[in-house]
């Protein structure tokens, strides 16, 4: 790097001044399976090794920082980190107060029938059997919609309980995570006959940078790279996620 003094176009710059720290500070929460520490002690998860890859082509080290979820938009505007990157959904309140990447991935709940259900809306379930694990995102969906609330919901200790009995003709339909079903349902699975016929309550997941900040633009970018040489791809399969359209 030259000693020439900074223009003030880099001076105003985000990415310029985390280049020039040779490092950005990634806040995270332990979070399966974006940022958690697996069996053989090592540091990892999809968002872990996604931020590691945008690192390497803004030619920065990364710098993993757990922080309280509670005050991460008063650690990121302090600079004690430079971006939150966690699973974090997207909300019109989070773009408008911080420098948003465009979603990477999504998550939702889904709704899982067998192959040859008619299936138009939630309506088509207003009296039929319903199934999801107890205390789980897809209960929550059952219960805040206006049909789903309708029918004979059954809670399940676990989410493969629901398959089964979905498999099992017992039950219509269940409705839990995209990643989840992505991962257990379709060719090649022990449930073949599920497929997934609606989505509810998507969300999507991005990277938040310092409002105003141009270390957005360039991770996009990064991500664009990323996606065109199948790297994204192959962690989204990894972790049994689904990358946001």
């Amino acid at each position: 790097a030259s000693a020439a003094p900074a223009s003030s176009a880099a001076a105003d710059s985000d990415l310029a001044y985390i280049q020039s720290n040779g490092k950005m500070v990634i806040g995270y929460t332990v979070y399966e399976p974006m940022n958690y520490t697996d069996a053989d002690g090592s540091f990892t998860g999809f968002d872990t090794e996604l931020a590691t890859a945008v690192c390497e082509k803004l030619g920065v080290e990364p710098e993993f920082v757990e922080i309280n979820w509670d005050t991460k938009e008063t650690e990121l505007a302090a600079k004690s980190i430079d971006c939150i990157w966690n699973g974090l959904t997207l909300t019109d309140d989070r773009e408008e107060n911080m420098a948003c990447t465009e979603p990477y991935v999504k998550n939702a709940q889904v709704v899982v029938v067998k192959d040859g259900t008619d299936y138009t809306s939630t309506a088509d379930l207003a009296d039929k059997t319903v199934v999801a694990e107890a205390g789980s995102a897809g209960e929550a969906a059952i219960q805040g919609d206006e049909n789903l609330s309708k029918a004979d919901y059954v809670s399940k200790s676990v989410q493969t309980d629901c398959l089964m009995e979905v498999a099992a003709g017992t039950a219509d339909a269940a409705v839990l995570d995209l990643t989840l079903a992505n991962a257990m349902i379709g060719e090649g699975t022990d449930y073949a006959s599920l497929k997934i016929v609606d989505e509810l309550n998507a969300e999507e997941y991005g990277v938040a940078f310092r409002k105003g900040s141009d270390a957005a633009a360039a991770a996009d970018a990064a991500f664009d790279e990323l996606k065109a040489d199948g790297t994204m791809q192959a962690l989204a399969d990894k972790y049994d996620l689904a990358l946001a359209d």
